[in-house]
């Protein structure tokens, strides 16, 4: 059950991040509650316990980022919020997931931002012809921001599936 419910909040936060580039408190906060209680109920302060030390976990995977400034706060939270429904061992697992999806939009956005693939064929090429091209990378494109909740919730679903989670 809790699965689902991890589903369906990842899904309401990259539509939120791709439209428009915010996670929403209005999501993580009462989906944090509920997970919450959730846990407190089916096993009682353990596993509030082990929900809120996954909480803790997945928080601070992303909180120097976020200190640094290459990270919203509502990625931070959302990894926060993987980690108290799933626990610390998932989310740090996902984390890796997270990190190769990421790293792939990134490395994406810099290639195919403003011709900048077109450019790096351009200049490869003259290099095969002996010929030196004078350019670069846009100092704009490797500033570039992107939907890390899209990233975020590819890994999740990554652990999930690694983990045996099937939808039928």
């Amino acid at each position: 059950m809790i699965d689902i419910f991890l589903i369906l909040i990842l899904l309401i936060c990259v539509i939120t991040d791709v439209k428009s580039r915010k996670i929403y408190n209005k999501v993580i906060y009462p989906s944090l509650m509920v997970t919450f209680i959730y846990h407190f109920a089916t096993s009682g302060w353990d596993g509030l316990s082990h929900s809120f030390l996954g909480f803790l976990i997945g928080f601070g995977l992303l909180l120097i980022p976020y200190f640094m400034g290459g990270m919203g706060a509502g990625d931070v939270k959302l990894l926060g919020l993987i980690g108290a429904m799933k626990g610390g061992a998932f989310v740090f697992q996902s984390f890796f997931y997270i990190a190769i999806i990421g790293a792939i939009m990134a490395l994406g956005i810099i290639l195919f931002r403003k011709g900048i693939f077109k450019s790096m064929v351009y200049y490869l090429s003259s290099l095969r012809q002996g010929v030196v091209l004078k350019g670069g990378i846009a100092r704009g494109s490797l500033t570039a921001t992107y939907p890390y909740g899209v990233a975020i919730a590819g890994g999740a679903v990554m652990g999930l599936i690694f983990q045996g989670w099937t939808l039928i």
